[in-house]
């Protein structure tokens, strides 16, 4: 906190920048809650600044690539995943709203539909880090209390059909994902390239996302 907290209330992992980035706050933020620094004084500040970064349009702006971004993006997820750890009890008026606000942006596109269909939301990812995914959608807007919302129809019937035969659900992909901005980087600057991390082995049994694939399913109320 000491070393990547900004003054107007963000993180960022540059020492040099002066103001917070969306993903690295969202990540931050969250990580901190869960790690029980929940009333730290940079913890507050971090979700305020969520609440004043905001666009009108409800959503938030981390990566801007082509046409899917626009400024306001589906892959900026992370706020809204950090305020459904955060306590309910320490969320204000303008902190509700916000959630409130992001929670439409997500629903309102279904949780997949903006600009041209971008492959990489169709598969599951772990660890997930700053990347979006169908999964990462439903696991944050089921915790936030939107489990009944029938624009999240598209996401559920694709997590229930990418379920096994065994009941598991296999890794998808590693992230940087093939189809990814982050990928064609990788490929067109290799000095500078970021290195795939996995815990898991590609295509197969995933733990990690079949407990939050599960979870999902067991807010909607159809685990068994």
């Amino acid at each position: 906190m000491k070393r990547f907290g900004k003054k107007d209330g963000g993180f960022d992992d540059a020492e040099e920048s002066k103001t917070g980035h969306l993903c690295i706050t969202g990540n931050t933020a969250r990580a901190l809650v869960k790690f029980g620094y929940v009333d730290h004084p940079k913890v507050r500040r971090a979700f305020e600044w969520f609440v004043r970064k905001q666009s009108n349009l409800g959503g938030w702006s981390c990566w801007n690539f082509g046409k899917r971004s626009s400024g306001r993006n589906l892959d900026s997820w992370e706020p809204l995943s950090a305020f459904a750890v955060y306590p309910r009890r320490k969320w204000t008026r303008s902190m509700k709203i916000a959630v409130e606000k992001g929670a439409e942006f997500f629903l309102e596109r279904e949780l997949h539909k903006q600009g041209d269909r971008y492959e990489p939301w169709y598969r599951f990812h772990y660890p997930v880090h700053y990347y979006y995914d169908i999964l990462v959608g439903l696991d944050s807007l089921t915790a936030l209390g939107y489990s009944g919302d029938k624009r999240l129809g598209y996401a559920i019937s694709l997590l229930k059909k990418k379920r096994r035969a065994d009941g598991r659900w296999k890794l998808d992909a590693v992230n940087p994902d093939a189809g990814s901005p982050q990928a064609k980087w990788n490929k067109d600057h290799p000095k500078q390239a970021s290195v795939p991390f996995a815990l898991e082995k590609l295509g197969k049994p995933s733990k990690m996302i079949t407990l939050n694939a599960l979870k999902v399913l067991s807010r909607i109320g159809e685990l068994g």
